[in-house]
């Protein structure tokens, strides 16, 4: 595929689509929800003193419980899908709340070594316009050592990745650092739309990391792993629809391909 191929070019702002537009082109995840956690009940101590217990029912709700910390003895049951997305890792994701008080709670779990990261994502009112906002903390399995914010990863860093989230969507991604990414939609709702946003990658095991992105111009937080050893990511974007003034989750995977790496020159040869 050329860029003559997809005929894009510049696309100003005022004329973007609105981020349902992607609803329909990325359509229903392709991998299947796993029900491996069902029954099972993990204890997460958080590092803000939160020891959360979680309940994973055979009807597919979560039930959280804050056990101890601020808000002891809260709790609610939610619906919640749950990816495998290596053996032992575990990608949860579930709604709390509804209208503009809703959240969206994506979770990652490590079993083999407890460590957990969370993301917590709301709207806010920012100078009069809704936004969202995320929250990411960590937290370990209780009894599986002490709470270890897992260090930022720059295994994206210079990598140009295109993915293809179904038949009829497509992405590229241009890591320019940690914490910038260059996208623009190849094929698709949003085709000839780009930008540049700031981003989160946090390590979560061999050639597999943890990834954030906030977007500049619509309200959407996205919350994902990266598998660079199988090519794929999984995850969820959650935004603020502005046609219908509702908040909507979107979760889903893709199959990605790493176009080129960059490597800057050394000047000193």
């Amino acid at each position: 595929m050329t860029i003559t191929d997809v005929d894009q070019d510049y696309v100003p702002t005022d004329l973007w689509p609105s981020a349902s537009t992607m609803l329909q082109g990325f359509g229903a995840p392709s991998l299947p929800a796993s029900d491996a956690l069902s029954g099972r009940t993990l204890d997460i101590v958080y590092e803000n003193g939160w020891v959360i217990t979680h309940e994973f029912a055979a009807d597919g709700t979560i039930r959280w419980t804050i056990t101890e910390g601020e808000g002891a003895g809260e709790s609610g049951t939610h619906p919640y899908r749950a990816v495998e997305v290596r053996p032992g890792i575990y990608f949860i994701d579930f709604l709390k709340e509804e209208g503009t008080r809703q959240h969206d709670v994506s979770i990652v779990v490590n079993l083999e070594d407890g460590k957990v990261t969370v993301a917590d994502t709301g709207l806010v009112n920012r100078r009069g316009e809704v936004r969202t906002r995320t929250d990411i903390m960590s937290g370990r399995l209780q009894g599986m050592g002490a709470v270890e914010p897992r260090p930022r990863s720059e295994q994206l860093v210079g990598k140009r990745i295109y993915y293809r989230y179904s038949e009829t969507e497509a992405y590229e991604h241009v890591y320019f650092n940690a914490g910038t990414v260059a996208w623009q939609c190849v094929k698709g709702g949003e085709k000839g739309v780009a930008d540049v946003e700031q981003i989160k990658v946090f390590e979560l095991d061999e050639d597999i990391v943890i990834y954030f992105w906030t977007e500049t111009v619509l309200p959407v937080d996205s919350f994902l792993v990266v598998d660079l050893r199988y090519r794929r990511s999984i995850g969820r974007m959650f935004f603020w629809e502005q046609t219908t003034l509702e908040p909507v989750r979107l979760p889903f995977d893709s199959r990605f391909t790493v176009l080129n790496e960059t490597v800057y020159p050394d000047d000193e040869a």
